[in-house]
């Protein structure tokens, strides 16, 4: 759509992007949303002939890009497994290829002090890479030394992957190898293509070459960037869906080649020998689908509370953050003394877990019930202690204990029924199945990643028997999940303590002069449902990393609205949404006869109150706001409040913590005035600071070489 005024033709997108490059900048002003030029001489025909000719070059750039990202992910995927093997090798002496349960027959005198030390120097080697890393945050001077600067932190993080998982902590490759792909996607949009609308194309088949590599699975590479990159991005891609997808598919395969020529074509894990008796077990595997979506919840929630926990230990004690590498070694080498299963040494664990390793004796269901809760803990302690590493094949290795315990507990269960009983629906596939059925569902609940937990396991059994099972376990287990784990910032939770307070009014009495000053009960909400910290890799697109920063510049006293409604608690309901609708205001603020904040009425409220009572015989426009407020407690109360001296970034923050649309604005913390609102913050006046912010500086930077 095309205007009239340069301001009205900038456009952006639902996450309020600001185009920093003066050329994207120019463009939107100079030829609109739809490319024809406002106010200039063009004939139409040549400029429709010349964005054909530039949709072809780019979408050619584009395609070429996605191939050269592959290339490279594909090459550095097989770096970093050879470098871990490498580090494995040297570290544990052979110790993994004769298997964990060779390990756990040993004398503890004979094993102990390898088991622990390894684990714990490479949990030392990793803080000393932490501390590098965070030096190298540090603002350099010019642009040569900020981007070596920004081209060795993946490297350094790559490498203190390496050292996690070669020295066996609990965490696994794949994280890090989506990583690796989406940093040199990032590298490659940088150097070849700035647009940073086709940014997020790149970085999909980026994180595309990185599970397909890691895997050597094409298929569930190019799902993955869907799931994990191009749905939850709100990125206004100039690229068509078709182009997008070319370039994902192209890099996922070309990285899955690279990968096969360099690490070989066998899969990640056996395949045990398996088999389904009847239809009457699917739901056998819904319930297993259930099951381990709680199990999926109980891995993400232990490790929101561990990272809450350290981060409180550190502050509290006063223990700083580069011990707690060498301590999470340290627990892990201590817990493997009992479960050696624990520590990783690529799949090998996974296989015994299956029973596919010939020679080895399989696990009772009692210990994988134990293996299960271990791995929780073992995996959540190596993700807050600051080791390196992702959360893909611990979910996997959860997921075939869970799996193959439930299946032996279901075997005997059935073997001890009545014998004068053959009904085929009785007849249960061997725990083999639903192990590999569990693997899926759990990575499904923990990454919310259903779709290529699905055609993973499909990809590997190559077996369409295991597809309607595998259908139903996922999907429930993911719905079970769902709710509680959200695609968040990654971002550290704590900046948004630093130089910022927040209020949040206590109305259970309408009182508001008990207010508090604190924000650790967000700050811990954030924590439990933020899919992010759990999983970095399922958040490797930053494309608004711009907007943060345009945010933290910007106040809530200059984007607030300062005129809003206001009513107290004896107004009628009716007369309160007449008054919405004059200012065309969803919400309300609810003040006493001092103009002391009480609480927040919205549309929504008075909507939801209107149908439940209208079986009621007294009229609605009788109604009192203090009546609608009393029935349900939760109606009218101030989920938090900011203040006009707050960043929008920090706004934004328990905006999106709190899952609110409007805030109240009250004033800073001066005795006298303490809750006054002064102003009402909502996301359609953020939008509109953001764009009237980016515009001015845009002009100023624009207009400064002309003056000079």
């Amino acid at each position: 759509m095309s205007c009239g005024c340069a301001y009205a033709c900038i456009r952006f997108p639902n996450s309020y992007r600001w185009i920093n490059r003066p050329y994207s900048f120019k463009y939107l002003l100079n030829y609109g949303n739809n490319g024809n030029k406002i106010g200039g001489s063009w004939k139409t025909g040549r400029l429709k002939l010349r964005g054909m000719t530039s949709m072809i070059e780019e979408g050619n750039l584009a395609i070429l890009s996605s191939c050269f990202v592959g290339l490279l992910t594909g090459i550095g995927i097989v770096l970093f497994n050879n470098a871990v093997h490498v580090i494995r090798d040297f570290s544990w002496d052979g110790i993994p290829y004769r298997g964990a349960s060779w390990l756990r027959e040993e004398p503890i005198e004979a094993i102990w002090e390898r088991v622990i030390l390894v684990p714990l120097c490479g949990g030392f080697l990793v803080s000393g890479l932490n501390v590098l890393r965070d030096a190298l945050q540090s603002p350099g001077d010019g642009n040569l030394i900020s981007n070596i600067k920004a081209a060795l932190q993946p490297f350094l993080k790559a490498v203190a992957a390496c050292v996690t998982l070669g020295t066996g902590n609990s965490l696994g490759p794949e994280g890090p190898s989506v990583e690796i792909g989406a940093s040199i996607a990032k590298g490659v949009s940088s150097l070849f293509d700035k647009s940073s609308k086709r940014k997020v194309s790149l970085v999909a088949a980026g994180s595309a070459a990185g599970i397909s590599s890691g895997f050597n699975a094409a298929f569930a590479g190019c799902f993955f960037a869907v799931e994990s990159v191009l749905w939850p991005s709100t990125a206004d891609s100039s690229l068509s869906l078709q182009n997008t997808t070319s370039m994902v598919i192209l890099s996922a395969v070309i990285a899955s080649v690279v990968s096969e020529v360099g690490l070989g074509s066998e899969p990640a894990f056996k395949v045990p020998e398996y088999d389904f008796r009847s239809p009457g077990e699917l739901p056998l595997y819904l319930l297993l689908g259930i099951l381990c979506g709680l199990v999926s919840l109980a891995l993400s929630k232990c490790t929101s509370y561990m990272l809450v926990t350290i981060d409180n230990v550190h502050k509290a004690v006063g223990i700083p953050r580069a011990a707690f590498p060498v301590l999470g070694g340290l627990s892990v080498g201590l817990i493997a003394l009992a479960y050696p299963e624990i520590l990783y040494w690529g799949f090998e664990n996974v296989d015994i877990l299956l029973e596919s390793r010939p020679f080895v004796k399989g696990l009772s269901a009692d210990l994988l019930l134990q293996l299960v809760a271990v791995k929780i803990v073992a995996t959540s302690l190596c993700r807050a202690s600051g080791l390196v590493g992702g959360y893909y094949a611990p979910s996997l290795f959860i997921g075939a204990a869970t799996g193959m315990a439930y299946g032996k507990f279901i075997t005997f269960a059935i073997s001890q029924s009545n014998p004068m009983f053959h009904l085929s629906i009785l007849e249960v596939a061997s725990p083999q199945a639903y192990g590999l059925v569990g693997m899926a569902a759990t990575l499904a609940g923990v990454c919310q990643v259903p779709l290529t937990a699905v055609l993973l396991l499909f990809e590997l059994t190559q077996d369409y028997r295991i597809v309607l099972p595998l259908l139903g376990a996922v999907g429930l287990s993911s719905w079970t999940t769902s709710r509680q784990a959200k695609r968040k910032d990654v971002g550290d939770p704590g900046k948004l303590k630093e130089g910022n307070v927040t209020q949040k009014p206590d109305l259970s009495s309408h009182d508001p002069s008990v207010l508090s000053s604190s924000y650790s009960v967000a700050a811990k909400a954030s924590y439990a449902s933020n899919l992010c910290e759990v999983e970095s890799s399922l958040c490797v697109d930053d494309s608004n990393s711009e907007t943060k920063e345009l945010e933290k510049r910007i106040f809530v006293s200059q984007a607030m609205r300062t005129r809003y409604v206001t009513v107290l608690m004896n107004t009628l309901l009716i007369e309160a949404v007449s008054l919405m609708l004059e200012e065309k205001q969803t919400c309300a603020v609810i003040v006493d006869d001092d103009h002391l904040l009480i609480g927040l009425l919205t549309l929504e409220d008075i909507q939801e109150f209107s149908e439940r009572e209208k079986a009621r015989i007294r009229r609605s426009k009788e109604v009192l706001v203090s009546e609608m407020c009393s029935l349900d407690g939760e109606k009218c109360r101030v989920p938090w409040t900011v203040t006009p001296g707050m960043n929008l970034f920090s706004a934004q923050m328990i905006m999106n913590t709190l899952g609110v649309n409007q805030l109240p604005v009250i004033s800073d913390h001066v005795e006298d005035h303490k809750g006054h609102p002064v102003g009402l913050l909502d996301r359609e006046c953020i939008s509109l600071a953001f764009r009237a912010v980016a515009a001015r500086e845009y002009l100023s930077y624009v207009s400064t070489p002309e003056k000079a």
